[in-house]
């Protein structure tokens, strides 16, 4: 779907919501009732009031900037920042930035993000953007029959670190295969680092980066030795003595805490901003990843990781200040900022620029230091406590159920990893073009697919994503029916399948190993648990 296709389906939608609600509803503002209030609050403050103006008052503000009068929420408080009332022919634009901003971030991630500095934007009208973004569906997670978990909890920071490394050997970049990703458990700050091999040296050196950096944990986490050979583990003692490698079950996420999640998170970023850059080199977006993933809102902690780990908001210069963000890509100086300072004719609005309040309520850089120091105690005792409240609903968590799926209903189907590249998405789109004894028959916009498909492998949409009548018209160019690697291979700018697997029995030692013939390391897939002698090649 393009972008004003979206945008026409947005406003669609939106309209409906808007009919269904009173008139009088305080969420949904068109410019003419935006204008109106505007003078309404103007009025309030002059002539003699009543109780609507003290309402008017108390909840609303009126501030100048370029001449532009901006409707925000009244700031009652000294520490209040300034949040803007939003028109609904503004609600598209920032709502797809924002999106784009945290990397195609969920429902939470983007409610946190946009009531920092809006305040009239619903999760009702979070959920109508997220429903119409074919990127978040083609990336998201599909629902599981059950879940059965018993996860790690710590309460102090650098208590437990987590890490693993995720295979991009079929993406090779400058001879860089492998992403290892270190995450400390507590906070679920994430440090991304490229690496070339997964020889003891390469990666015990990227993990002595991060030591003399943030300290050493009491224990490390890895995924049983799969991946973090034996020569690794003997050198990480060496170096500290109070290391120690906590063994996990293989590939299951909840033994090993979220590394496993955390891993799912920068692989989808990942092809987004593949995606979005049309670029394959992947390292190089690594930084990105790395900052998108830590400034996200973090549903687990309650929080941001950024946020939990240093005790403060990640800053963006100036586009963290809180102004508009028109004005804000006309500013070039510090000669600008203060222009749009000045031009603010309300009184006291001035005081109301978070950089300036903040500057002359610190009186010295101890009173400072003490409070930030209070700040990351605080949201790492809330972490803590909100990982505990995760964990009981992961336990409390039942079967989900299937609704039956009509013809015309866009579904997603979800890849294995042997059929597609690191950097594809997860799911491929399709519409049901047929039901049979209740198994599906499937058309995306390359093909039909082969098979026919059971209810529970099918995610409906909740929004018809592809219309029908387009996607048969173009199936029918086909020459013949996909399967899900071919329909995978064709919707991926990164490619055909993400792993050539071998079934060696004999230690892989020769050419005759399709991974060794093809220059690659066996990865965890191959040969089930037998020995191997290309894992440090």
């Amino acid at each position: 779907m393009d972008l004003n296709k979206m945008q026409n389906e947005f406003n669609k939608a939106i309209s409906l919501i808007i009919d269904a609600k009173r008139e009088d509803n305080k969420s949904f503002m068109n410019n003419e009732e935006y204008d109106r209030r505007i003078e309404d609050v103007k009025l309030s403050k002059t002539q003699t009031k009543c109780k609507k103006d003290y309402r008017n008052i108390r909840k609303y503000d009126v501030i100048l900037i370029n001449d532009k009068e901006r409707l925000i929420k009244a700031m009652n408080h000294d520490n209040d920042s300034i949040r803007y009332f939003v028109k609904n022919e503004e609600l598209f634009n920032i709502l797809h930035s924002t999106h784009i901003a945290i990397g195609h971030g969920g429902r939470d991630r983007m409610m946190a993000e946009i009531k920092l500095k809006y305040c009239n934007i619903t999760k009702e009208t979070i959920m109508i953007f997220l429903s119409l973004c074919t990127d978040c569906h083609k990336k998201s997670s599909n629902p599981k029959r059950g879940l059965v978990s018993k996860p790690i909890l710590h309460s102090a920071y650098n208590s437990r670190a987590q890490i693993d490394l995720i295979d991009m050997q079929s993406q090779s970049i400058n001879n860089y295969r492998f992403i290892m990703n270190y995450q400390d458990h507590l906070t679920k700050f994430v440090i991304l680092k490229p690496l070339k091999t997964k020889r003891a040296e390469e990666i015990a050196y990227n993990l002595m980066e991060i030591y003399t950096t943030f300290g050493a944990p009491a224990i490390l986490h890895s995924d049983n030795g799969r991946e973090f050979v034996n020569s690794v583990i003997n050198e990480l003692h060496t170096m500290w003595g109070d290391v120690k490698i906590v063994h996990g079950k293989p590939r299951h996420s909840q033994s090993q805490g979220s590394i496993e999640r955390a891993n799912r998170d920068v692989e989808d970023m990942l092809a987004t901003w593949m995606a979005e850059t049309k670029s394959t080199d992947w390292p190089s977006g690594l930084k990105f990843i790395q900052f998108r993933k830590n400034r996200a809102f973090h549903s687990g902690i309650g929080r941001s990781p950024y946020e939990a780990m240093f005790g403060c908001p990640a800053r963006l210069g100036v586009a963290s200040i809180g102004l508009p963000v028109e004005e804000i890509s006309s500013l070039k100086s510090e000669e600008d900022i203060e222009c749009i300072l000045k031009s603010n004719k309300d009184e006291g609005a001035e005081e109301n620029v978070p950089c300036t309040s903040n500057l002359e309520q610190v009186t010295s850089d101890i009173e400072l230091v003490d409070q930030r120091k209070q700040n990351i105690l605080d949201a790492r005792q809330s972490s803590a406590h909100n990982l505990e409240k995760q964990a009981l609903k992961m336990v409390k968590t039942s079967n989900r159920k299937y609704d039956e799926l009509s013809v015309g209903t866009t579904v997603r189907l979800s890849i294995p990893d042997v059929d597609r590249a690191r950097g594809s998405p997860r799911n491929v789109l399709a519409v049901v073009t047929e039901v049979k004894d209740d198994l599906y028959k499937l058309c995306t916009e390359s093909g039909f697919l082969k098979h026919m498909y059971t209810r529970s492998e099918l995610n409906p949409c909740k929004a018809n994503l592809l219309d029908l009548s387009t996607v048969l018209k173009s199936a029918g160019q086909a020459e013949k029916p996909l399967s899900l690697r071919e329909a995978a291979t064709v919707n991926s700018i990164s490619g055909a399948q993400g792993y050539t697997r071998c079934q060696c029995k004999t230690k892989c030692k020769t050419n005759r190993c399709a991974c060794r013939s093809a220059s690659r390391i066996c990865n965890s897939k191959c040969h089930g648990s037998l020995p191997c002698e290309n894992k440090n090649e």
